[in-house]
């Protein structure tokens, strides 16, 4: 289990199911029974599941009691409880349509053939107000080839991201890709939640094809890594790819530079320098492209001091915005930011891990040998993308001696990279 951000709430097994059982109206103000039931997918406990199902067992109408019912059984999926499966079906029937969301996707992470818990399931598809994406996907990830006609209905839905998720489904329980070029086109969607759910249903359908337009997709890298290495293990696990076809577009993402993305936004009219500063808080990163894009483009000279100045007031402690100031340094080449980038590299704060591949790629673009050093150091780290970022700015800065690190206990895509390099500086054997 990933335990990076375990530290978060500062909160032991014990004290979480303590404040999870007490009831909602006597929960100190100091506490909270939401975050304990968000704590407890870190300690897949038996004590741990019965006080989750405790929590859904509350039903209680008030609306701090059904948010805690929704992510008790949200967390009982992560947890993969087979034992509270009966209860998370009986939720399927609840009022609140967010409780039956969240029911439909812990059945999805839990597993089961139940038949009776899989009709339910599916004739939810026949009533109004349901999250119809997720219980779709819970469908097809359960390969229930009954519900079939029931999902071929939605792959005209005037939702995209419910056409998106039948299609996908339809091409998971039969085979038939013949729409998944439309799933593709939503990778180019104005709505930023549409480009990401269509990245994670190219995922499902391992669609190979997409991998360069994922990597050309508007949205945060880490969305983008995700398919790709996903992609990438399913169809190397099946002999469909091979690292050499994966690596010119997972390397392309992890350098991130908005020209090679295919922007979604544009401006009617010539922003100003603060206007495109302001752009790089943004929640939506298909805007932070297009304002990096125009940064580079327009404010080439002005842009250094501005990102300073930024940085010092907002971006040191905003992880999107952190982001993307840090990889401008690189992109401008700004030298003096220097010692701000190493300060990045090695931060760490789990929230602002993104930027220190960020931080990485950005001191190659410097190109000052001085770092070579500081990114040695982080050739220990098991953050696979931070490893294989800093591969590449050693690569840039002229020093291949970062591969005498790896070994056969690093990620699998680490490996590969370095048997890559390895067969590509092998001397040809003289013809005869």
């Amino acid at each position: 289990m990933d335990k990076r951000f375990f530290q978060l709430f500062d909160l032991s097994e014990e004290q979480a199911i303590v404040v999870l059982d007490t009831p909602h109206d006597q929960v100190g103000e100091a506490d909270s029974r939401y975050i304990a039931a968000s704590h407890l997918v870190h300690f897949p406990s038996e004590r741990a599941i019965a006080a989750l199902m405790r929590a859904v067992q509350q039903t209680d109408p008030a609306l701090q009691n059904r948010i805690v019912r929704r992510k008790a059984v949200e967390t009982l999926g992560r947890l993969h409880a087979t034992a509270a499966l009966p209860l998370i079906h009986a939720c399927l029937h609840d009022d609140d349509c967010y409780l039956v969301e969240n029911a439909a996707w812990a059945i999805g992470e839990i597993g089961t053939q139940d038949p009776r818990l899989l009709a339910d399931l599916a004739q939810l598809l026949d009533q109004p107000g349901q999250t119809y994406r997720v219980i779709i996907h819970t469908l097809a990830k359960l390969n229930y080839t009954p519900a079939l006609a029931q999902i071929q209905r939605f792959v005209t839905d005037a939702d995209p991201l419910i056409a998106s998720a039948a299609i996908t489904a339809v091409c998971r329980l039969t085979g038939d890709y013949q729409r998944m070029p439309q799933v593709v086109a939503l990778l180019q969607h104005a709505n930023v939640l549409a480009r990401r759910l269509s990245i994670q249903d190219l995922i499902d359908a391992r669609y190979y094809d997409a991998i360069p337009a994922i990597a050309r997709c508007p949205v945060s890298l880490v969305f983008r890594l995700r398919g790709i290495r996903l992609l990438a293990e399913a169809g190397l696990t099946t002999g469909t790819l091979s690292f050499t076809q994966i690596q010119p577009h997972l390397e392309q993402v992890l350098r991130d530079h908005p020209q090679d993305l295919q922007l979604v936004h544009a401006y009617d009219q010539p922003p100003s320098l603060a206007f495109l500063i302001r752009e790089l808080y943004e929640t939506d990163f298909g805007r932070c492209y297009l304002a990096t894009q125009t940064i580079l483009e327009q404010y080439a000279d002005e842009a250094p001091a501005a990102l300073l100045a930024t940085y010092a007031d907002e971006a040191h402690s905003d992880y999107g915005a952190h982001f993307h100031v840090i990889k401008l340094f690189g992109w401008l080449r700004h030298a003096p930011a220097y010692e701000l980038l190493i300060t990045a590299l090695h931060n760490p704060q789990p929230q602002f891990q993104k930027s220190r591949a960020a931080a990485a790629i950005a001191l190659a673009e410097l190109g000052d040998p001085q770092a070579i050093g500081e990114l040695h150091r982080c050739l220990d780290t098991p953050i696979w993308d931070l490893k294989y970022a800093v591969l590449m700015a050693l690569d840039q800065l002229g020093d291949p001696s970062g591969y005498a690190h790896v070994n056969d206990q690093d990620d699998w895509i680490i490996q590969a990279k370095a048997q890559t390099r390895l067969r590509s500086t092998q001397p040809t054997a003289p013809a005869n």
